[in-house]
């Protein structure tokens, strides 16, 4: 049975990158369409490349990732916990997205393999390694620090960028944001590549190792290709209901505080990958500084019942995808035997 579970956790991979690429990519050019910086085919064939460039390169994270990450017991046990917690993430994110919400993959992932290991513990079977230092270092912290360093830092860069436009005509500012807010769209879907394909690779590292499949230390050119081109394939398609949510329904913002809700997050993507190896969700980035640079205008903007719900089901992600998970697990359990 090894090998079709196997063969299984490499399809729910798939699976999970393609819908992290068409769920979360589409955050990074939601406000350059909403202000006109990109039309919308321009802007997803850019998202598209720099997310699969970034995904590309972040393959030789993976390898560190999957060793500090969480570990595994081995053969169909191990492999069931990443089909239960797989299953759980992509139906989590799948759902989210028919309602137009934004929220973190990963955080739906990590709660998914929490809840299908607890579920192996439950039938006397072998836990996650380390899965209570990867809720609170890759779900807990994050979603508390992440949304609110976005927030702040968004709040207060639109300060110094209106002072340094303020004896320029309106229609120049817009126009020389509207050029910046494009290049921070590729910087944002290349600090997305960056962070969510180093995790993809990571699982389908750990299904190997699971597996017992032999591996030479590091990472096999097809795990960075389908992680990489999958991840790509969800984006060209687009997940055009959340972008809409961030672009249109959270709250208004004009070209000037669209380029510094987005150039700030890519820094903090950029700098949470590779200078700090934190892992930040885009999602939860993009989103908190789009509300921050919205938040920083003479009138009230922002749709906050909208806000309250979505933090809400941000916090509720985890718990539900473990308790999805949980009984995905138990229903595994005759199979894995």
């Amino acid at each position: 049975m090894t090998p079709v579970f196997f063969g299984v956790v490499v399809l729910l991979t798939a699976v999970f990158a393609f819908v992290n690429g068409f769920r979360d990519v589409s955050t990074s050019v939601a406000l350059a369409v909403r202000t006109r910086a990109l039309t919308p085919s321009v802007a997803v064939l850019l998202a598209a490349f720099f997310n699969f460039v970034g995904a590309l390169l972040s393959a030789g994270l993976a390898v560190a990732v999957s060793r500090a990450w969480i570990s595994l017991p081995a053969g169909t046990d191990g492999l069931s916990i990443l089909v239960a917690g797989l299953a759980s993430a992509c139906a989590w994110g799948l759902l989210l997205w028919w309602r137009g919400i934004p929220a973190s993959s990963t955080h739906a992932l990590v709660g998914g393999l929490a809840g299908a290991g607890l579920a192996s513990l439950a039938v006397g079977g072998a836990g996650v390694g380390g899965v209570d230092q990867s809720l609170l270092f890759q779900v807990v912290l994050p979603l508390v620090l992440s949304p609110l360093v976005a927030y702040s830092g968004a709040f207060m860069l639109v300060y110094p960028a209106t002072w340094a436009a303020r004896y320029t005509q309106a229609n120049v500012v817009n126009q020389r944001f509207r050029r910046s807010q494009a290049v921070a769209a590729g910087a944002v879907a290349f600090g997305h590549g960056l962070q969510d394909g180093q995790r993809v690779s990571a699982v389908l590292l750990l299904a190997l190792l699971a597996a017992g499949y032999p591996g030479d230390g590091g990472i096999p050119l097809w795990v960075a290709l389908l992680s990489a081109g999958m991840m790509t394939a969800g984006t060209m398609f687009g997940g055009w209901r959340i972008s809409h949510t961030i672009g249109y329904k959270i709250t208004t913002v004009d070209p000037l505080r669209g380029s510094v809700a987005q150039i700030f997050s890519a820094v903090m993507l950029f700098v949470g990958a590779i200078g700090l190896h934190w892992p930040l969700s885009t999602t939860h980035t993009v989103t908190a500084a789009v509300i921050g640079a919205g938040e920083n205008q003479h009138f009230s903007v922002t749709n906050r019942k909208l806000v309250i719900r979505i933090v809400g089901l941000w916090a509720l992600t985890p718990a539900a995808t473990a308790g999805l998970a949980f009984v995905l697990a138990l229903a595994l359990t005759p199979l894995g035997g």
